[in-house]
């Protein structure tokens, strides 16, 4: 079972649809008692850094989440689900402590001419380690959709697994043991984004075995 965490963000039917077309069966969930019989845990978000952060802790996610990761178990965050695992945000003044699983903070895109902020739309990865996991089947240099204005900048350089040219490079997915974060959205990504949610959910059941 891979579980979709609720904290009431707005892209969470998308990610659930997706995750069940490429044959995950999916549970959401609002507790942390929950993740108990999950094999993954996926953690989507949109909007603000603040307002994701406080829902969790409001829910008592949080501790949840930090034990699941520490099981071992396959973990996936998008967009601010992939923000939220660093310490801290400059959005909006943020003063809500991360998850801190990675360290680094969540900065904004710089002021460039002719740079449009937020980033919306189709852009390319590039693969900084091809050997992840979540990237089997993928091509170098294929295109997935983004929606962010901020954007996680880690100080261990060797969790990046892609990058991504937007006024500069970015890390725009991380790998480290059984944590992958994407700041792209797979749902929105048509093939390549639903190639990349079945590697996961093939990943988290061989756990099980």
């Amino acid at each position: 079972m891979i579980a979709l965490l609720d904290y009431g963000s707005g892209n969470l039917r998308s990610v659930e649809k997706a995750l069940r077309k490429v044959g995950a069966d999916v549970r959401v969930i609002t507790k942390p008692e929950e993740m108990k019989d999950a094999r993954g845990i996926v953690l989507p978000g949109v909007g603000a850094f603040d307002d994701c952060l406080t829902a969790m802790q409001r829910q008592e996610l949080q501790g949840g989440i930090k034990a699941f990761i520490a099981s071992g178990r396959a973990f996936l965050g998008i967009c601010v689900g992939y923000q939220a695992l660093f310490e801290k945000s400059e959005e909006f003044n943020s003063c809500a402590a991360g998850l801190g699983i990675f360290r680094g903070k969540v900065v904004r895109f710089p002021t460039v001419a002719g740079l449009k902020v937020p980033q919306i739309g189709w852009n390319q990865i590039q693969f900084v380690q091809p050997e992840c996991p979540l990237l089997r089947g993928i091509e170098d240099g294929s295109y997935v959709y983004f929606v962010h204005s901020f954007f996680p900048k880690p100080e261990d350089e060797s969790i990046v697994a892609t990058r991504t040219e937007y006024g500069g490079a970015f890390a725009s997915a991380v790998w480290r043991d059984n944590v992958f974060a994407t700041q792209f959205h797979p749902e929105k990504s048509q093939e390549v984004g639903l190639k990349l949610l079945q590697n996961f959910v093939e990943l988290a059941e061989a756990d099980r075995n």
